[in-house]
């Protein structure tokens, strides 16, 4: 038996018009933007994270604060670093005056202002990916709506309203509707899986600016690492082991 519709998606598409074309069209540049982002994110998101271990093991070994701070870097860290010392060293020459802000408290905002610029840097583009991820289904049903509009119209005027003459455009209508989904899905489980990365990113960042916090406010930072091994001591207090590092 053979079937009374042959089933076409482009001359579907083609014959529904302008605004079927234009669904269409809108559908592909989503999704050509969001695999865009998708890929370029993902690529961004495994060198930040190389590129920040790489830098924290080489900034900790160093001898001093001064070479520290040389180590060449356009990355999150490196910036952090930069600006925390300018404060302090700002601070340092600049608050002499009664009531000025604690160093801690000027470093802490200089750092804090940074991470925020990081983290604004880093979400861009993922406004894109969770607008594509929850637009992209309802213009592929707007396309669906408007392919099973018009071609129960022309079956209308066709008069042939048999089964076979109405599963076939309303059937192929719906393909709209898989197109929308096609492109949401991947839209949002990118978008997701990119939020968690920047947020293990900045959660690295914060970590060593804590630290490094703690070096320009104390003069040293604190290695944990011999408390654990410490039970026996009298207090936690007496465990805490403070590694000088020379500015």
């Amino acid at each position: 038996m053979q079937n009374g519709y042959e089933f076409n998606s482009l001359e579907f598409i083609s014959a529904g018009g302008p605004v079927s074309i234009a669904v269409a069209l809108i559908l592909l540049v989503m999704s050509v933007v969001s695999w865009y982002l998708m890929i370029a994110k993902g690529f961004q998101a495994l060198r930040i994270r190389s590129v920040l271990a790489s830098y924290t093991q080489q900034f900790w070994v160093a001898p001093s604060l001064a070479k520290a701070i040389k180590l060449t870097g356009n990355h999150a860290l490196s910036r952090l670093a930069i600006r925390a010392v300018a404060a302090a060293e700002h601070h340092q020459t600049h608050a002499t005056q009664e009531g000025a802000v604690s160093r801690d408290e000027f470093i802490a905002r200089a750092m804090n202002r940074s991470i925020a610029e990081e983290n604004a840097q880093m979400e861009k583009g993922l406004t894109v990916l969770a607008s594509v991820g929850s637009v992209s289904p309802f213009v592929g049903l707007f396309g669906t709506v408007w392919g099973i509009y018009h071609a129960l119209a022309s079956i209308s005027q066709s008069g042939q309203a048999t089964l076979d003459k109405v599963a076939g455009p309303v059937g192929e209508a719906l393909i709209m509707t898989a197109f929308g989904l096609a492109v949401a899905i991947p839209a949002v489980l990118a978008y997701n899986a990119l939020v968690r990365a920047n947020r293990n990113v900045i959660g690295q960042i914060e970590h060593f600016g804590d630290e490094l916090h703690t070096l320009l406010t104390t003069g040293a930072v604190i290695n944990v690492g011999d408390v654990v091994a410490s039970k026996d001591r009298a207090s936690l207090k007496d465990s805490v082991h403070i590694v000088e590092v020379p500015a």
